[in-house]
């Protein structure tokens, strides 16, 4: 499907029909939208809303409270990735953020791949290593790696800590919720994992326009002009072909399905969504850290987090952005990763 680029910019910077609120799933689609200012390219009747795709802006507090609990038990080492570091648990806890834990003395290594944590367990065989396995269908097949790896190793003294997310399901209680949204731009990475058929049920049931969408800004504005065309229309547009199919890669979410089920899943400010999460099978408890029951979420009841990720509250509009809390000094999730939105209508003043 072409599309002449000029034309699509002069439509989207000229429409004059009803207002379109359209929904960025993906934190990569937020970061790269306002890091190239697209919303200055458009219309004042086309709104473009960030929603719950940074996976480390949806974990909850109790997540947090056990990795740093973890990491100062004697004998446990907690990996992570750098964003989680900040994070902030409880705001009642001394111990906030992992980084603060890692001060008092905690076992705490940032990683830049789960597989990094190998040598590590192995060097080591007298502690026990915990990765905290945070992320959507994106980053869930290379967990379900790891363990396919351990086993063939039989490495004994690596545990995962889920907190696994799946797009489709928080979609839909987005729209079961009151979110006023008009077209969904859906995640280009997840859907390489999941295919452009994740996202057909959900159009159908909801008769709103899912448009996979790469990076660029040339494909970013195509795929806002796709889903300003097909509002009230249940269909999905593919403009991402070049690595996004239909079906999608069936290997990796053969993998995936063989070491996980899907669960019930907390949502940092949103609560609980069925069907939500991937949990480990009970046939691999073995690699089981304790990630069951962790439904707390008592983060700084100030904090909009949760309005945010819903698309319900502008970034701009929580008390604390900007004032409170900044990149120095995050109150909530959303303004610690680069993928935020918090985050990046401070650091890219898309608030403007």
């Amino acid at each position: 499907m072409a599309f002449d680029l000029e034309a699509v910019k002069a439509y989207l910077a000229a429409y004059d029909g009803p207002p379109v609120r359209i929904m960025e799933v993906c934190g990569s689609h937020t970061a790269a939208i306002s890091k190239l200012g697209i919303p200055s390219m458009l219309s004042e009747r086309i709104q473009l809303i960030s929603g719950p795709g940074c996976p480390v802006c949806v974990t909850p507090t109790a997540y947090i409270d056990r990795l740093i609990d973890l990491s100062l038990t004697e004998g446990c080492a907690v990996c992570t990735f750098g964003d989680l570091l900040r994070v902030p648990g409880s705001r009642d806890r001394e111990v906030r953020t992992l980084n603060l834990a890692k001060g008092r003395g905690g076992k705490v290594y940032m990683l830049y791949s789960p597989m990094d944590i190998l040598p590590l367990a192995e060097q080591h065989p007298e502690w026990t290593w915990y990765f905290a396995a945070v992320g959507f269908e994106t980053t869930t097949p290379v967990y379900a790696l790891l363990l396919q790896t351990l086993e063939e190793r039989g490495i004994t003294n690596v545990k995962l800590v889920t907190a696994l997310k799946t797009m489709p399901a928080v979609i839909a209680h987005l729209c079961e919720n009151g979110a006023n949204i008009d077209a969904f731009l859906a995640p280009g990475h997840v859907s390489v994992v999941t295919g452009a058929q994740a996202f057909r049920p959900l159009a159908e049931r909801y008769r709103l326009p899912f448009v996979v969408s790469g990076f660029q800004g040339g494909e970013l504005l195509t795929a806002i002009y796709g889903a300003v065309r097909s509002v009230g229309q249940g269909r999905v547009l593919n403009l991402y072909p070049s690595v996004v199919t239909e079906q999608g890669n069936c290997e990796a979410q053969a993998l995936v399905s063989h070491y996980f089920r899907p669960c019930t899943a907390v949502w940092r400010g949103m609560g609980e969504i069925a069907d939500s999460g991937m949990m480990l099978r009970p046939e691999f408890s073995a690699y089981e850290g304790g990630s069951a029951g962790l439904n707390r979420d008592n983060a700084n009841p100030a904090c909009s987090c949760g309005a945010v990720l819903s698309g319900k509250l502008r970034p701009q509009d929580c008390p604390l952005f900007g004032k409170g809390c900044n990149p120095m000094n995050p109150q909530g999730a959303c303004m610690v990763s680069t993928e935020g939105s918090c985050f990046q209508y401070l650091t890219n003043h898309r608030d403007r």
